[in-house]
């Protein structure tokens, strides 16, 4: 008997080994497959779109998104998962939260219920409590107007497993067409959680001292920003200003971003607890790419905040040319106030755990360039995934020029006479699938430093540029034939570069 178990045992370790061996080649080949980024998050297979649910709890970031599971374009919402101790090495897990009579499951948000108001806490401990809008696919067909509402799922056991709540739906439409994506936060000085809506072409707040029964305050934006597309995905942040504090209001909206398609705003105001004020009369920009949309920031970090969005664009992203999976999340970013002049910006730069994954930086200084420089004379051999950073002391027209031998070109720059940085994707390689696809996207430089500074990440593709510290932020995606493998620094006179560095990225995988 003892020798059958054994046995029994030895085979029970062979077949785990065996299948352990399987699992890691078959997940090896899904990640090198071609246009699979390599530094940011994607699902193994399938479409992906909004970023959902993120909560830092326990030395863990929670990652949920919009997921179908069934295809590789937009269908019935689930909320996929996917854990990070970083925010850089993802571990993508099983579906959390299904569809049921209610809805699908669309965007929302989740928090760490500290002192258990909800009571949907166990044995003293602090729930999981997700907030997200159900999409009732039935009641959309049949014309009504009430086909979104607000919905609870609950976790005791550290976001594993979620349970609905009995009571669902807590806010029911009042007959609103677009009416989600709750982003809740916890607003100590009146002990009551705080939702931001998306109600149409504007936000509202509504609070609540229990997760569960909520109560309309105010509405914001029917006067304010870009009124181009339906509003979606807002978010309500606490933000520095030189030891003040200063709320911020993000609002994300398609169509009518900057450079067509979907974008990000922000508003700079107060926050009183029922209403939101804006000090500022024109519309600013998180990201003036095309391909950085539905961003939302971590709960329970603190006074860090940190924005992660989905990296791509409404205007094609059932059509871009990837087969198993579809669409991916942008670099982690965290977000500051700046003021030049008297004017408050945001900015984004990337999070410094991304230097987990540096490899073989190379810095070089004071380098003189007269009309072109192969970054491969510095640095060795170029390859994607990479990150390079410049700093020069003076401020005149240039161009990264990423390709390829086939003749796919990406044109990175800046445009002194139009004060602008821009990217040039007309000729990246494949764009045939999109009729918007191939254009100039182009951004305005607010620094008024005389020096530039920029940071630009290159995945396989996509690249996302910083510049002056992150005033200036823009993201693109593109699908070059043949991986690009050559960069050059480009300009029309003499440029001074006070510091070049090159830095490999390793895969997160």
């Amino acid at each position: 008997m003892k020798n059958k178990k054994l046995f029994l045992l030895v085979c029970m370790l062979f077949i785990s080994t065996i299948f352990n061996k399987l699992s890691a080649q078959t997940s090896n080949k899904l990640m090198a497959e071609q246009y699979r980024p390599q530094i940011h998050f994607s699902p193994k297979a399938h479409w992906i779109n909004d970023p959902n649910g993120m909560v830092y709890n326990k030395g863990i970031y929670h990652l949920f998104f919009q997921y179908h599971p069934y295809s590789t374009l937009w269908g019935p919402m689930h909320w996929g998962h996917a854990t990070s101790k970083d925010m850089i090495h993802w571990k993508e897990g099983p579906i959390a939260i299904y569809p049921d009579s209610i809805g699908t499951i669309f965007s929302g948000s989740a928090v760490v219920d500290e002192h258990n108001t909800s009571g949907l806490g166990l044995n003293g401990k602090a729930p999981l409590v997700a907030i997200f809008t159900q999409h009732n696919m039935e009641g959309e067909k049949a014309g009504t107007n009430t086909f979104q509402n607000q919905s609870l799922a609950y976790s005791n056991d550290d976001g594993k497993t979620w349970i609905k709540y009995a009571g669902n739906p807590v806010i029911k439409n009042p007959g609103i067409k677009d009416f989600r994506d709750p982003k809740v936060m916890w607003y100590a000085p009146a002990k009551k959680w705080i939702m931001t809506l998306a109600t149409a072409d504007k936000v509202t707040f509504y609070s609540a001292p229990d997760l569960k029964n909520w109560t309309k305050e105010s509405e914001f934006g029917k006067a304010a920003g870009a009124h181009g597309g339906v509003w979606e995905c807002p978010d309500l942040i606490l933000l520095d200003d030189k030891g003040k504090s200063r709320w911020v209001l993000i609002v994300n909206i398609n169509p009518g971003g900057p450079n067509m398609g979907s974008g990000t705003q922000y508003f700079v105001g107060e926050f009183n607890g029922k209403i939101f004020t804006t000090i500022q009369t024109d519309t600013k920009w998180l990201d003036y790419g095309p391909d950085n949309y539905a961003g939302v920031t971590w709960s329970n970090t603190g006074k860090r905040k940190i924005l992660l969005g989905w990296m791509s664009n409404w205007m094609y992203a059932n059509q871009v040319p990837t087969e198993v999976w579809r669409n991916a999340m942008t670099i982690p970013r965290e977000l500051k106030l700046k003021n030049v002049g008297t004017t408050s910006f945001v900015t984004s730069t990337p999070v410094t755990e991304l230097s987990k994954i540096v490899k073989n930086q190379l810095t070089v200084n004071n380098i003189q360039v007269n009309k072109s420089l192969d970054i491969a004379d510095k640095a060795g051999k170029i390859s994607l995934p990479c990150r390079i950073n410049i700093a020069m002391d003076t401020i005149k027209d240039f161009s990264f020029v990423v390709c390829n031998n086939l003749g796919d070109t990406l044109l990175i720059g800046f445009n002194k006479e139009k004060n602008e940085y821009y990217i040039d994707r007309k000729k990246s390689g494949k764009i045939d699938f999109s009729k918007g696809f191939a254009a100039v996207n182009v951004a305005p430089r607010f620094s008024k430093n005389k020096k530039i500074n920029l940071s630009l990440i290159f995945d396989v593709s996509s690249v996302e540029l910083f510049a002056d510290d992150g005033l200036t932020v823009m993201t693109s995606i593109y699908f070059p034939s043949k991986p690009y493998n050559q960069i050059h620094l480009n300009c029309t006179d003499k440029l001074n570069l006070s510091t070049l560095q090159y830095s490999h990225l390793n895969n997160i995988w």
